[in-house]
């Protein structure tokens, strides 16, 4: 079992014959995702990496049953994607793209809410790395042979820490069963509660590392739910612990500007809520893996 993805999802590209998409479909699809073709409006009708092209997200659905898509679209063309996707009937779509407007990040978050809680599209994303459950489906950018399968699942607002905890855990001999990438912009589709949730009640996820950084109240947001609501341990690594306040460090979300959005105060928060800090990067892996012993 997985979380958002798996080895039956039925994946399309949005942007599906431009440089980055065909690019990224094509590692998708080395990796043994089930792409059955992309959307390219105004090419319609054509075929490229052997797969149809359609006008509108709609019509893949409707001829491949697609229900899971990727967005390789320019900033300004994304939100409308995203709503598309959503419309057609898309249950798990990720967006890759950086550089998409804040406000149009909050136009599609009140769209959304026109949708029952079973018809909901789950976005993840934007500026993200997407969605891998190793052996079974890559949805994103990741580099899919640092993912050993296994029983630990990995949220991540960094993509390249997220890589670095996956190649850890490997190097351990300890799998992953799905890694998400939220991203790191101010204003996201998933937050971290929305994800371990969805970890919480997989029966193949054992525990969970959650990788923050400074800026944002998602990580104690997380904290606290995991506090009244999971079982499953929660480990976390909070970047930033020298971050200056005030400065944007990387992310455009990692910015400090109020209690509890530093990453000491997360760390001192989070370990309040009993999760498990791993202490800088390097160690993230063996932290995990202490965890996890405890608990056989």
């Amino acid at each position: 079992m997985a979380v958002l993805i798996n080895q039956n999802s039925k994946i399309i590209i949005q942007g599906f014959t431009g440089k980055m998409g065909t690019f990224h479909a094509e590692e998708m699809i080395k990796y043994g995702s089930n792409v059955v073709g992309g959307v390219t409006p105004g090419k319609g009708g054509q075929k490229h990496l052997d797969r149809p092209v359609f006008n509108t997200v709609k019509d893949a659905v409707m001829d491949t049953g697609a229900n899971a898509s990727v967005l390789f679209v320019p900033p300004a063309f994304a939100a409308d994607s995203a709503m598309e996707a959503a419309d057609a009937g898309i249950k798990t779509c990720v967006a890759i793209v950086d550089g998409i407007p804040s406000h149009d990040m909050i136009r599609i978050k009140r769209y959304m809410r026109r949708y029952t809680k079973t018809d909901k599209m789950t976005l993840v994303g934007p500026n993200c790395a997407g969605i891998i459950s190793p052996g079974k489906s890559m949805l994103g950018i990741m580099p899919g042979h640092i993912y050993k399968e296994g029983r630990v699942g990995i949220i991540s607002r960094s993509g390249t820490l997220g890589y670095e905890a996956a190649q850890q855990l490997k190097n351990l001999n300890i799998g992953v069963s799905t890694s998400v990438g939220i991203g790191g912009d101010p204003i996201n589709g998933s937050s971290f509660r929305d994800v371990i949730e969805k970890f919480e009640t997989d029966d193949e996820t054992d525990g969970i590392l959650m990788i923050g950084e400074i800026g944002g109240p998602q990580e104690v947001a997380a904290g606290e739910f995991a506090k009244e609501n999971m079982k499953k341990p929660v480990i976390a690594y909070i970047a930033g612990l020298t971050a200056p306040k005030g400065r944007v460090m990387g992310h455009a979300g990692a910015i400090v500007s109020a209690y509890g959005e530093s990453a000491i105060e997360k760390v001192e928060i989070l370990k309040e809520c009993g999760i498990s800090i791993s202490k800088n990067p390097s160690v993230m892996g063996e932290t995990v893996k202490t965890v996890l012993e405890k608990i056989k």
